[in-house]
Protein backbone atom coordinates (compact mmCIF):
# COMPACT_ATOMS: atom_id res chain seq x y z
CA UNK A 1 0.00 0.00 0.00
CA UNK A 2 1.08 3.78 -1.00
CA UNK A 3 -0.42 6.97 -0.28
CA UNK A 4 0.05 10.54 -1.89
CA UNK A 5 0.19 14.03 -0.57
CA UNK A 6 -1.09 16.88 -2.45
CA UNK A 7 -1.94 20.61 -1.60
CA UNK A 8 -5.15 22.06 -1.96
CA UNK A 9 -4.90 25.16 -3.42
CA UNK A 10 -7.18 27.55 -2.73
CA UNK A 11 -9.25 25.88 0.35
CA UNK A 12 -9.65 27.69 3.16
CA UNK A 13 -10.25 24.56 5.61
CA UNK A 14 -11.75 21.07 5.80
CA UNK A 15 -15.23 22.37 5.72
CA UNK A 16 -14.72 24.53 2.78
CA UNK A 17 -13.02 21.33 1.06
CA UNK A 18 -16.54 19.51 1.66
CA UNK A 19 -18.42 21.87 0.49
CA UNK A 20 -16.46 21.79 -2.85
CA UNK A 21 -16.42 18.21 -3.69
CA UNK A 22 -20.20 17.91 -2.62
CA UNK A 23 -20.81 20.33 -5.48
CA UNK A 24 -18.78 18.61 -7.85
CA UNK A 25 -20.22 15.31 -6.68
CA UNK A 26 -23.74 16.17 -7.49
CA UNK A 27 -22.50 17.91 -10.57
CA UNK A 28 -20.46 15.57 -12.36
CA UNK A 29 -20.11 12.25 -10.53
CA UNK A 30 -17.62 10.34 -9.31
CA UNK A 31 -15.74 12.74 -7.05
CA UNK A 32 -12.57 12.94 -8.64
CA UNK A 33 -9.56 15.41 -8.50
CA UNK A 34 -7.72 15.61 -12.00
CA UNK A 35 -4.10 16.12 -12.36
CA UNK A 36 -1.28 16.32 -15.15
CA UNK A 37 0.80 13.35 -14.19
CA UNK A 38 -0.50 9.87 -14.04
CA UNK A 39 1.02 8.13 -10.82
CA UNK A 40 3.66 5.05 -11.99
CA UNK A 41 2.86 3.18 -8.96
CA UNK A 42 -0.88 2.49 -9.49
CA UNK A 43 -1.18 -1.18 -7.98
CA UNK A 44 0.28 0.12 -4.80
CA UNK A 45 -2.04 3.18 -4.23
CA UNK A 46 -4.94 1.12 -5.15
CA UNK A 47 -4.29 -1.30 -2.69
CA UNK A 48 -5.63 0.32 0.17
CA UNK A 49 -4.25 4.06 -0.25
CA UNK A 50 -5.57 7.42 0.13
CA UNK A 51 -4.47 11.06 -0.92
CA UNK A 52 -3.54 13.63 2.04
CA UNK A 53 -4.83 17.08 1.35
CA UNK A 54 -2.51 19.82 2.63
CA UNK A 55 -4.48 22.46 3.83
CA UNK A 56 -3.31 25.91 4.49
CA UNK A 57 -0.18 24.67 5.12
CA UNK A 58 -1.21 21.61 7.18
CA UNK A 59 -1.97 17.91 6.34
CA UNK A 60 -5.25 17.50 7.98
CA UNK A 61 -7.81 15.21 6.10
CA UNK A 62 -7.84 12.13 3.59
CA UNK A 63 -9.49 10.64 1.32
CA UNK A 64 -9.44 6.97 0.19
CA UNK A 65 -8.33 6.25 -3.56
CA UNK A 66 -10.47 3.97 -5.26
CA UNK A 67 -9.60 4.24 -9.00
CA UNK A 68 -7.23 6.36 -11.02
CA UNK A 69 -8.47 6.78 -14.72
CA UNK A 70 -7.85 8.64 -18.02
CA UNK A 71 -9.38 11.82 -17.65
CA UNK A 72 -10.07 15.21 -19.85
CA UNK A 73 -9.75 18.38 -18.93
CA UNK A 74 -12.91 20.73 -19.73
CA UNK A 75 -10.90 21.89 -22.99
CA UNK A 76 -10.50 18.40 -23.60
CA UNK A 77 -7.31 17.85 -22.95
CA UNK A 78 -6.05 14.11 -21.78
CA UNK A 79 -5.38 13.93 -17.89
CA UNK A 80 -5.28 11.37 -14.64
CA UNK A 81 -8.55 11.25 -12.90
CA UNK A 82 -8.07 10.27 -8.77
CA UNK A 83 -10.98 9.11 -8.17
CA UNK A 84 -11.89 9.69 -4.56
CA UNK A 85 -14.18 8.01 -1.88
CA UNK A 86 -16.45 11.07 -0.66
CA UNK A 87 -15.28 10.53 2.83
CA UNK A 88 -13.24 12.92 4.56
CA UNK A 89 -11.56 11.20 7.39
CA UNK A 90 -9.39 13.40 9.60
CA UNK A 91 -5.88 13.26 10.59
CA UNK A 92 -3.54 14.15 12.88
CA UNK A 93 -2.54 17.78 11.66
CA UNK A 94 1.13 18.01 10.27
CA UNK A 95 2.70 21.05 9.09
CA UNK A 96 4.28 20.73 5.20
CA UNK A 97 5.93 23.00 2.89
CA UNK A 98 4.62 23.55 -0.09
CA UNK A 99 5.46 22.07 -3.54
CA UNK A 100 4.15 21.08 -6.90
CA UNK A 101 2.15 18.23 -7.83
CA UNK A 102 2.16 15.27 -5.61
CA UNK A 103 4.50 13.32 -3.56
CA UNK A 104 4.03 9.57 -2.51
CA UNK A 105 3.80 9.14 0.94
CA UNK A 106 4.97 5.77 2.78
CA UNK A 107 2.27 4.36 5.42
CA UNK A 108 4.52 4.74 8.23
CA UNK A 109 5.27 8.23 7.20
CA UNK A 110 1.23 9.21 7.11
CA UNK A 111 -0.20 11.33 9.78
CA UNK A 112 -2.43 9.04 12.36
CA UNK A 113 -6.67 9.30 11.80
CA UNK A 114 -7.77 11.44 14.54
CA UNK A 115 -10.14 8.76 15.70
CA UNK A 116 -7.23 6.26 15.90
CA UNK A 117 -5.41 8.21 18.31
CA UNK A 118 -8.36 8.70 21.00
CA UNK A 119 -11.24 12.00 21.87
CA UNK A 120 -9.97 15.09 19.76
CA UNK A 121 -10.95 16.89 23.12
CA UNK A 122 -12.83 19.73 21.02
CA UNK A 123 -10.05 20.35 18.81
CA UNK A 124 -12.89 19.79 16.29
CA UNK A 125 -14.95 22.87 17.67
CA UNK A 126 -12.32 25.65 17.44
CA UNK A 127 -12.60 28.02 14.94
CA UNK A 128 -10.69 27.40 11.44
CA UNK A 129 -8.55 30.51 12.09
CA UNK A 130 -8.02 30.37 15.59
CA UNK A 131 -6.77 26.27 14.94
CA UNK A 132 -4.80 27.45 12.36
CA UNK A 133 -2.98 29.58 14.01
CA UNK A 134 -2.35 26.87 17.14
CA UNK A 135 -0.83 24.87 14.72
CA UNK A 136 1.54 27.39 12.83
CA UNK A 137 2.95 27.59 16.84
CA UNK A 138 3.08 23.72 16.98
CA UNK A 139 0.38 23.97 20.34
CA UNK A 140 -1.76 21.56 18.36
Amino acid sequence: MLNMVKLCVGVRDVAHLAALQAARLANDPPLRHQTRMAPKRRDELLAGGSLYWVIQGHVLVRQRLVDIAEDKWDDGTPCTGLVLDPELVPVQARAMRPFQGWRYLAPEAAPPDLGATGPTDGLDALPPEMARELRALCLI
